[in-house]
């Protein structure tokens, strides 16, 4: 028996996401998955094209809407939901995209959602972390009953290209909510790697004192091609923006190399990172928690010893 499998894809200015390759990564875990992707967008030629590139991907459909030039849940979900009706499974990313429309489209199709899925057993059993990743939950649905979830990004590797699916477009007849409307968008805008999907992330603590402090670990992260990021200890107290912000309620993150410099490793910290390749720590506190998981470390001053670090990296 094939399992279908309906991917919504998370995209920006007709980019796919990274967060929607991975998904089809889980999704091809599944035994026997036939796995389509669906794009909603106003013009969704260039992003259905690069789902349609993924491997085990037989087919993107697309919804095209001018109400879709901003992505909302509220008028997303209803679409969606239209079109699950003979998919076994219906996956997103668990983005903050991810998080907002997926919940909806489980209550429209009256199911449970799992969330935060880091590895597939069989059609029907799922893993994913609780208690801050400290334990491991296996969640079992019915045999037959509809699945929803979403999908734990830093626990899977994009899936490859090399495909060649087909592309249909599809006209959703669903009445869209006017009870949601798009009025602006406020990001903050740098010419740095994203954090989410970044190689290489240099993230600071509540230890760097202040804004001001902070530009010691910018002036690094431009010298080796990193993301920035903070514990929420920083963000807090003002040292760091919002987005910045890496752990269980921020940004959960894998990159190949993680710096964390003067942040101590509290659990909730420590859940956003521990996908991560390799953790380098820098901390005058010996006893800082986040020895206990850094592949390497260094007690020190970070005033001291990031400068350092920027002299050996310009020779």
């Amino acid at each position: 028996m094939s399992h279908r499998i309906l991917i919504l894809a998370e995209h920006s200015q007709n980019q796919l996401s990274v967060g929607t390759a991975k998904c089809v990564a889980c999704a091809a875990g599944i035994p026997d998955a036939e796995i389509t992707v669906v794009v909603c967008a106003a013009d969704a030629g260039a992003v259905a094209a690069q789902a349609a590139s993924l491997k085990d991907v037989s087919k993107v459909l697309t919804i095209e809407h001018p109400a879709h030039a901003h992505a909302l849940g509220a008028l997303i979900a209803p679409q969606i939901a239209a079109l699950a009706g003979s998919y076994t499974h219906v996956l997103g990313p668990s983005s903050t995209f991810g998080k907002d429309v997926m919940p909806r489209i489980a209550a429209m199709l009256e199911t449970s959602q799992i969330s935060d899925i880091m590895a597939v057993e069989s059609a029907t059993r799922f893993r994913r972390p609780i208690y801050a990743g400290n334990a491991l939950l296996t969640v079992e649905i019915a045999a037959g009953a509809k699945m929803v979830g979403t999908v734990r990004t830093a626990s899977y590797q994009p899936a490859p290209g090399g495909g060649s699916a087909t592309v249909e477009k599809v006209t959703s007849n669903v009445a869209l909510p006017t009870h949601t409307r798009f009025v602006s968008v406020s990001a903050a805008k740098n010419d740095r790697p994203d954090l989410q999907t970044a190689a290489k992330v240099v993230s600071g603590g509540r230890a760097l004192g202040s804004a001001e402090g902070f530009k010691i670990l910018y002036q690094l992260a431009d010298k080796i091609g990193a993301a920035v990021g903070a514990s929420r200890a920083a963000v807090d107290a003002g040292y760091a923006p919002n987005e910045l912000q890496v752990g269980q309620t921020g940004k959960i993150i894998a990159p190949e190399l993680y710096m964390a410099i003067g942040i101590s490793g509290a659990i909730q910290h420590l859940t956003g990172i521990k996908d991560a390749r390799t953790i380098v720590a820098i901390n005058k506190d010996s006893e800082a928690p986040i020895f206990e998981v850094a592949d390497i470390g260094l007690v020190g001053d970070l005033f001291q010893v990031v400068p350092e670090i920027e002299k050996l990296l310009a020779v």
